[in-house]
This record gives structure tokens, C-alpha cells and sequence, in this order.
């Protein structure tokens, strides 16, 4: 069909709304990056669209890791938008994954540029993966979005949408479901409201076959109630290897993947697919092991293609489709030229469990950052459980800083400014600057976006018109700046514990925490251990060698810890500070512990504790650390490992502006 390339390796394509033209991903060989090309249905009019940066020898060259990746830049799955233009993943970002020590992974995000190849920019700002885009009938783009936030790091990857100009991303599906680990190459079920089918597979290195399932997301999207298993005798119950349903009605897994296996799923109703599908008896990976296939809801299939030389992928069928409405934002200019966003909150009580109306007074803003390339360790001791720099020492493995604080009025709305093309995050605060909820998932605001939010742990469908468009106090007025918290200086900054935890520790613990012999053996001293300290060591759990834990902290989240899971709702006042016998301790009546038995531990150490009064400025910064989930490192810069102690980027404390910094620190200054 495309007989200007030659041999490579082709990717994954898609077909214009008028059948006509075919776009695809395609590269020479296993050493050269993938490009997108396009090319008419008849073989004509073969055409380039993305080619390599000006600096790709130079990436190859700075960070391929083994010979069996290049480490360059890829462009990939790209699909048709109804603009005209066409949006692709790629790691053109240069984001590595937040769990690969060696750092040999890459992240890729999405993309969009024009037709013909012009304009291209990028559309998301994830810190670890995003994957097969399609459109949807109302105009906006469908992906895989994986992520991480105060969750397991192989769980999860959900369905997502976004509008072409990367406005409005909203989940689909999956972001509370553990298993199975990867949901992708999702698609809209024609002439069905609210149906999608989707591929179930495991997290890797299995992850593009597996089981085909049916999502009708007008049943509870917090529950697994929408998903209908179209392969029901195919599952996925872990982390990696597939579980086939036996004669007897019991499971049995077989990571080698024996059993029946499908991928790419296209709808031709929500009754019958067209399939990629190995019959059971070969392996996952058998060169040519995969037919094209017509799947029923009865798990029925029926053969429709077959080479007996090669498998084949990504039935398609070639009609015209109806071109779906072009949607884009409302931008306010003046915003966006200063890169930021608007977010507006109705009512954060709204779906806010367990906090009385006029409990929260603040919103704390977070942002993750993605792990840029540059920060590649070209020596070694400075990684930790998966992470190439280390940041946490067995809680998250993505780096958070802080934009600071905006109020929240009495009537629950809240009005204010977010910086665009960032991971953010939402804490609700109480009156004394402790979390009451924390969103464990992030939006990517585009710059000049105005975008609303009915409150707390909403589902999509919530958010309306109707209920945005009520007059609210906060919508009254200007929207907020964040602002610093009693202590700092500014509400950006850094999260570091060195700088902010130790201090404190070493101004009222040390006189009896400290030493051979410290007070119940806790030492709390700031001395420096191989990659963090002696405290931070005391205080967070260990989750791998002795698995201890001195139950002091409260829940933390290890995203390693287990990977798969980790991923359930969590009710307010259930992480952090409001469930921490340590803040319980230090502050007085102001903490009431659900559970009885730690509530009584928290009182009896209070008593022994009775002469240590914490300033306010103080008891942030210990609340601040636990309701962040325990960050040591405030930046991905500099050496961590003891023995590069003598060395100028030896741990350094960083600025702000360095925290954020995705290029080498000289550039951040």
C-alpha cells in the first residue's frame, strides 16, 4: 500500500472521516524514532509530517541507556481531529517514567498539530504516560492516561477526554479501578449514549492484549457496575500475566499467555466488535498468533482474516464517518498570556464526607512534576525503590511543590488562579492549615482556560452549566492569588524536608530524641544517612526490608507498596494530618482521631509531651509534610548519595523556580 517505505516497522494508523487518506506512525528500523506519515487510501500522496528534532543525535547519544532503545524522540498512534488537525502521543516531552530507576523508559504525552504537519505543540503535561487517542462523537479526544498521585504506580491507567486544544480533560472511566492495571485503545460504541469499549491488559510487559470489555458509564463510574467483560473465560488479576477461566469454572494464571488473547477492539454495535484475537495455544507474543475477527456479546468469534505468515492488527473498517463538532474553549487572554488558568469551585462540601459545612477554609494548590530527561544520573547510589532520584523514601515517587493557598468563602465557593501546563492538585484545608481532603489525581489547565468544578470528589457529569452559572460569593470578586501560609515567604516554594521539618525537630526533640540511646529508641536527629536522614528514616515507614512501621504518621501511601491497588477512595480525614497521631500530639483538641485506640495513644503522648509548644508557623510545617505524604527531596537537582558529600551540587536547597525547572539548574536561576 505504501510503496515509498520499504521494510521498518509500522505502527498505529487512522482512516479520515471521508476514507480517503490513511495517517500512521512509521520508522526505518529498531535504532531510528518512529514519524507520522500520511499517505492516500490508494498508495498515492505519501507524505512526512513530523521529523527528527535538531538535536536528536544528541539525545541519542546523551541518553540511551542499552542498545535496545534509541532514547530518541518518538511520534506515534496518531489519529484524524474535525478540525482538520491531528493529535499523537510522543516523547517529544522528554519526561522519563517516574518508576524506572534506570531511567531507560520514557514518558509520552499528547500532542496535536495541524494537517500538514505545522503547529505542533503539546496538549498535556503528564508525568508518567499517555496512550491511543481517538475521537469521540462530541468532538473531544479519548486517551489512556496513566498516572500516579498518592496511588499505586502500576494502577492506574483510565479512560480520559480532552477537547483538541487540550481544554477540559475530564475522566472517562478507571482511575479508581485497580484491575485490570491498563485500560486502552478505548473507543465510543456507535448510536449508544454513554458506551465505550475498551481493552483490559496487564501493566507490562503484556500490556496491548488481554480481554475486551464493555463500559456503560451510565451506572456508577466509582464502582466497577459499568464494565461488562465482552471475553469473560480472559482476565486480568494482576500486575503482569493474563488468568484464563478453566472447564471447572476456576482461574488459572499463565503469564505466558496461552490462552485466548484479543486486542484492538473497534464497535460495530455494542453487541458485535471486529477483533485482533489469538485462539488459545500459542504464547502472548507468537509472531503470527493474531487474526482479524468478529466478536459477540456472547464471547462468541467467528474468523475473518488470517496470514499464516504474520499476525495482523487494528481491524478497520473503510467508510466514511460523520465528522463530530469542532469544540474549543472560551480563553481569557490577559490570563493566558501570563500562563496560567482560572478554576472556579460551586460548593467544595458538595460530596465532601465526614466535614461539617464551614469547616474548610483554604485550598491548598499542588503541582507534580514530571522528571525531566535532563536530570539523568550518569553515576550512581542516588536512586531508590524504582526511582532513578530518589524524592520520597518509600511514599510517592513524583516530585510535588506548592503554589500556596486561596480562601474559600462560607458559602463553599472558591475563585482562583492556577498555573497552566502543570499537574495540579487540590487540597481542602481546615481553619488550622491542615488538609481535610486531598485529590489524588491531577488537571492540566491550558493557559487561559476558565474552568469550573461543583466540589469535592465529584464525578464528570456532575460539573453543569446550570449549577456553575449560580451567583456564588467567590465569583463575586476577583480570583484569588495563591498566598503563602503563616511562615512562608511565598506561596510557591519548594516541599523539602531538610529545610522544613528538621528545623522544628531540631528546636524540641533533640533534647530527648537524640543520641545512642534517644527516648522510645526514636532518634529525630538531622544527621545525614546514605540518601535522606536519621529522622526522616525514624519516622517513615520501611516498606521493604524490615516493613516497619512506628504507626505515628498515620496512613502514608507507598505507590510501590503494593503497586497494583492502592487506588480506592479515601474519605476525608482519612490521610494526613486529621488522621496523624504525631500532629494529634503536637496540637492539642485540634486533631479528633477516628480511631479510638490511636486517639488514646495520641492523648497519653501528648501528656508526656506536655512542654513542647509548637508556634503556629511551626505546626504548618509538620502538617504541611504529613498531609503531602512525606516528600524529602524538594527538587529532582543535585547528588544525593552520602559519598558525593563533597561535591558543589551536593543536596541542595532549592528555589522554587529550580523545583519547577524540567532543564539543567543553570537554566532555572
Amino acid at each position: 500500500m505504501v510503496p515509498g517505505l520499504k521494510d521498518g516497522v509500522f505502527e498505529r494508523f487512522d482512516l479520515s472521516f471521508d476514507a480517503k487518506r490513511v495517517v500512521f506512525a512509521w520508522k526505518k528500523g529498531a535504532q531510528d524514532g518512529y514519524r507520522i506519515y500520511e499517505v492516500n487510501l490508494d498508495g498515492s500522496g505519501l507524505r512526512q509530517l513530523t521529523f527528527p528534532q535538531d538535536d536528536e543525535a544528541e539525545l541519542v547519544r546523551k541518553y540511551r541507556v542499552g542498545g535496545h532503545y534509541h532514547h530518541g524522540t518518538d511520534d506515534m498512534q496518531p489519529c484524524y481531529l474535525p478540525d482538520g488537525g491531528i493529535a499523537f502521543i510522543s516523547t517529544r516531552c522528554q519526561f522519563g517514567i517516574l518508576c524506572d530507576g534506570p531511567d531507560d523508559f520514557t514518558s509520552t504525552v499528547l500532542y496535536r498539530m495541524d494537517g500538514d504537519g505545522k503547529n505542533m505543540r503539546k496538549l498535556s503535561n503528564s508525568s508518567v504516560s499517555e496512550a491511543s487517542p481517538v475521537v469521540l462523537p462530541d468532538g473531544r479526544i479519548m486517551y489512556t492516561r496513566w498516572e500516579y498521585v498518592d496511588k499505586g504506580a502500576v494502577s492506574v491507567k483510565g479512560l480520559w477526554a480532552m477537547r483538541p486544544d487540550g481544554s477540559g480533560s475530564a475522566e472517562i472511566y478507571g482511575n479508581d479501578i485497580a484491575l485490570p492495571p491498563t485500560m486502552i485503545y478505548g473507543r465510543a460504541i456507535p448510536d449508544v449514549q454513554n458506551h465505550y469499549v475498551v481493552m483490559g491488559v496487564p501493566h507490562y510487559p503484556q500490556n496491548g492484549m488481554g480481554t475486551v470489555i464493555r463500559l456503560d458509564m451510565n451506572r456508577d463510574i466509582r464502582s466497577r457496575d459499568p464494565m461488562t467483560y465482552m471475553t469473560p473465560d480472559v482476565d486480568i488479576k494482576g500486575e503482569g500475566g493474563f488468568a484464563f477461566r478453566q472447564a471447572d469454572g476456576s482461574w488459572k494464571n499463565d503469564g505466558g499467555g496461552n490462552g485466548p488473547l484479543f486486542k484492538d477492539p473497534w464497535p460495530l454495535s455494542d453487541k458485535k466488535f471486529l477483533v485482533a484475537h489469538k485462539p488459545a495455544g500459542a504464547p502472548w507474543k507468537a509472531p503470527a498468533g493474531y487474526g482479524l475477527y468478529l466478536l459477540d456479546d456472547k464471547g462468541q468469534v467467528t474468523p475473518v482474516y488470517q496470514d499464516p505468515a504474520i499476525s495482523c492488527w487494528l481491524p478497520y473498517p473503510v467508510k466514511r464517518r460523520a465528522v463530530p463538532p469542532v469544540t474549543i474553549m472560551s480563553v481569557n487572554p490577559a490570563v493566558a498570556a501570563k500562563n496560567q488558568a482560572l478554576c472556579m469551585v460551586n460548593d467544595i462540601y458538595h460530596g465532601l464526607e465526614n466535614v461539617k459545612r464551614g469547616e474548610v477554609t483554604y485550598l491548598r494548590i499542588l503541582e507534580q512534576v514530571p522528571r525531566p530527561w535532563a536530570v539523568r544520573r550518569y553515576w550512581d547510589g542516588d536512586g531508590y525503590d524504582q526511582q532513578h532520584v530518589c524524592i520520597t523514601k518509600d511514599t510517592h515517587l513524583g516530585l510535588k511543590v506548592q503554589h500556596g493557598i486561596v480562601p474559600v468563602e462560607t458559602d463553599g465557593s472558591a475563585y482562583f488562579v492556577v498555573p497552566a501546563n502543570a499537574n495540579i492538585i487540590l487540597q481542602a484545608l481546615d481553619r488550622n492549615f491542615m488538609a481535610l481532603q486531598t485529590e489524588r489525581t491531577f488537571v492540566n489547565y491550558m493557559p487561559g482556560e476558565v474552568r469550573g468544578c461543583v466540589g469535592c470528589h465529584e464525578v464528570p457529569e456532575s460539573a453543569s452549566a446550570k449549577v456553575l452559572t449560580v451567583a456564588r460569593m467567590a465569583m463575586k470578586r476577583a480570583p484569588s492569588i495563591p498566598g503563602p501560609q503563616p511562615g512562608e515567604k511565598a506561596g510557591g516554594r519548594p516541599l523539602d524536608y531538610a529545610s522544613d521539618v528538621q528545623p522544628v525537630l531540631d528546636r524540641h526533640c533533640l533534647k530527648c530524641h537524640d543520641g545512642d540511646k534517644p527516648k522510645g529508641n526514636l532518634n529525630l536527629c538531622g544527621t545525614q544517612t546514605n540518601q535522606f536522614n536519621v529522622s526522616y528514616e525514624s519516622l517513615v515507614p520501611e516498606r521493604r526490608k524490615g516493613r516497619f512501621d512506628r504507626n505515628v504518621l498515620g496512613p502514608v501511601i507507598g505507590e510501590n507498596h503494593p503497586k497494583t491497588g492502592n487506588v480506592h477512595y479515601l474519605p476525608a480525614k482519612s490521610l494526613g494530618s486529621h488522621a496523624s497521631v504525631l500532629v494529634a500530639m503536637l496540637s492539642p483538641g485540634m486533631v479528633q482521631l477516628a480511631d479510638p485506640t490511636q486517639a488514646e495513644r495520641a492523648r497519653k503522648l501528648a501528656a508526656t509531651h506536655k512542654d513542647i509548644r509548637l508556634t503556629l508557623e511551626e505546626r504548618v510545617k509538620i502538617t504541611n509534610w504529613v498531609d503531602t505524604n512525606c516528600q524529602y527531596y524538594g527538587s529532582y537537582w543535585g547528588r544525593r548519595n552520602l559519598k558525593y558529600a563533597a561535591l558543589p551540587d551536593y543536596r541542595p536547597v532549592p528555589t522554587f523556580e529550580q523545583a519547577r525547572c524540567l532543564t539543567k539548574p543553570g537554566t532555572c536561576l
